[in-house]
């Protein structure tokens, strides 16, 4: 019976993935695509790793990459919940099925994929690098195995402990999120392989010697024991991966056991709870302004309930909160970490700037079809220029303290503070040029961010998107010409470095008159262009 459910169970995964290819030839190509890719990776990275072989640091590269790979398959349904469909044990709780019999067989159909593959040439790899000897072989077939069936059951228990979680709003967040974690990992890995250019591969060796004791890199670790005649340690290492392969299917069978029998709590009403509640903010939403608050004269402030609305399109909107997310990570992560490995400079701080300062641009795109309701409001430039004010203020709220904590961290990691005046005035002026060129583009360039999937631009508004971005970023490259060529000048001339310190209030100074301007001449367009702004963003 077992053998049947799990045969049937795999058979169901490979029609999942038969029946997706056949919706479109589009997904079809970009399936085989990065099947390819991926798999011509693996294929290098299979032949690194034997390369690697007898070189004296091989298990202190192997080891902390199995543990990095059993990592990456810990965060994977976490940020992308919809790339197995499998793996949502809740669509089978309408059959008769037990959870043992079941979790055998979502275990081996688990074990169908790109992703398995991927990781099986990798351990494969690496337990080749280690071997050495014919009974170092043998206990490597019986490593890999295992440490693959803990990479895939760590996969299934993160993903059946959290699945209410992945099937709701706050799980779409994390899925949107995905792009900030690869662009975070890309960072870290690029600052890694700087560091062991720099310093050998024996950088490795500590990392390497404490989680050769820990599940699934420890049974790559028992090849290493083996080759080394420390049969004992090999013993000991097999069964931490044994033991944590069975502890990680204890949890998952009972989570499914949990999922399968008992009811969904967000669907049931507490005794004695009224029908209905009033919503309050929790957490952080508390700290967005009221939309009662009033102006000075007493009437409903137009600024204030921009900003406010602004702020809880960052705070509730996927799309916008992972662009958000992912500019304050970016803008963080390039100063510092150059900072870091000593090749940076004070300059770079202004990266901070630039990537939250792009979040000006296309400010109606987050409305949607609901810019009707904004479009109906501005009845005058004077409307649309209050509107434009308001989302730049709502966005300076966020960027100008960050910009400078980023600006002074940055420059506290190189220790020079005698230029902070000069990066703080650049980083101004330029967040300054950026809102101008922003509120420009988004009268003029308006494009519809797609609510649903990972395109964050309509089919047939790519064009718009580069032009509104790529262009903006270029006219505020040339809006901050004279405070650069102001920098320059005094860094180059004679006792320019005593006067220094007069850029910060110029850059500040020259930022704030060149956003009011931009504000001031977007506002004319953004009045006249209602009809198109709202027909363009409404095509998502």
């Amino acid at each position: 019976m077992s053998a049947d459910v799990t045969a049937v169970v795999v058979r169901l995964k490979l029609s999942l993935l038969r029946n997706g290819l056949k919706q479109s030839g589009g997904r079809r190509a970009a399936y085989i695509a990065s099947a390819v890719v991926t798999l011509l990776f693996a294929a290098l990275q299979l032949l690194g790793l034997i390369a690697l072989r007898g070189n004296e640091h091989a298990v202190s590269v192997v080891v902390p990459l199995v543990a990095v790979l059993a990592l990456g398959w810990a965060v994977m349904p976490l940020f992308f919940p919809s790339g197995d469909e499998t793996l949502d044990p809740t669509r089978l709780v309408m059959l008769p099925l037990r959870p043992r019999p079941l979790v055998r067989a979502l275990l081996a159909a688990s074990l169908v994929g790109i992703g398995p593959l991927f990781t099986l040439c990798l351990l494969v790899g690496s337990a080749i690098s280690v071997a050495h000897g014919g009974l170092a072989y043998a206990v490597g077939v019986v490593a890999v195995v295992l440490a693959l069936l803990v990479c895939v059951a760590l996969a299934r228990a993160v993903a059946a402990a959290n699945v209410r979680l992945l099937t709701s709003r706050k799980g779409r967040d994390l899925a949107v999120l995905s792009g900030l974690v690869i662009a975070i990992g890309a960072q870290l890995v690029n600052f890694g392989a700087q560091r062991l250019g720099s310093s050998g591969l024996a950088e490795l060796d500590p990392a390497g010697e404490v989680l050769t004791w820990v599940p699934p890199a420890s049974a790559i670790g028992a090849v290493e024991s083996v080759s080394e005649g420390s049969y004992g340690a090999a013993v000991v290492q097999l069964a931490l991966s044994a033991g944590a392969l069975a502890g990680l299917i204890a949890v998952w069978a009972r989570h499914l056991t949990r999922l399968m029998t008992a009811p969904d709590g967000s669907t049931l009403q507490s005794a004695g709870e009224p029908a209905s509640r009033e919503r309050t903010s929790t957490g952080l939403g508390r700290l967005l302004p009221s939309p009662s608050a009033k102006s000075l004269g007493g009437t409903p402030s137009r600024t204030v309930t921009v900003v406010e609305r602004s702020l809880r399109y960052i705070w509730r909107d996927p799309k916008t909160k992972a662009a958000w997310v992912t500019s304050l990570a970016i803008g963080l992560i390039v100063p510092v970490f150059n900072a870091l490995q000593g090749t940076g400079s004070i300059y770079f701080a202004c990266f901070a700037a630039g990537m939250l300062g792009i979040q000006m641009y296309n400010q109606f795109g987050q409305d949607t079809s609901a810019f009707w309701m904004v479009a109906l409001t501005i009845s005058s430039t004077r409307d649309a220029y209050v509107e434009l004010r308001g989302r730049a203020l709502a966005l300076l709220l966020i960027t100008l303290p960050y910009a400078t904590l980023v600006t002074v961290l940055t420059t506290a990691l190189l220790g020079d503070w005698a230029r902070l005046p000069e990066a703080l005035g650049l980083s101004f002026a330029l967040l300054g040029a950026m809102l101008a060129t922003g509120a420009w583009a988004s009268a003029r360039f308006p494009y519809s961010i797609p609510q649903e999937g990972y395109k964050n631009v309509a089919p047939g508004q790519a064009g718009l998107a580069w032009i509104s971005i790529f262009g903006g970023m270029v006219g505020a490259a040339l809006l901050c010409a004279p405070v650069i060529v102001l920098t320059i000048w005094l860094n180059v001339s004679a006792g320019g470095d005593d006067w220094t310190w007069l850029l910060l209030p110029t850059g500040a100074a020259y930022g704030a008159a060149v956003a009011l301007a931009g504000l001031h001449l977007a506002a004319p367009r953004t009045a006249a262009r209602l009809p198109e702004i709202l027909a363009a963003v409404s095509k998502g």
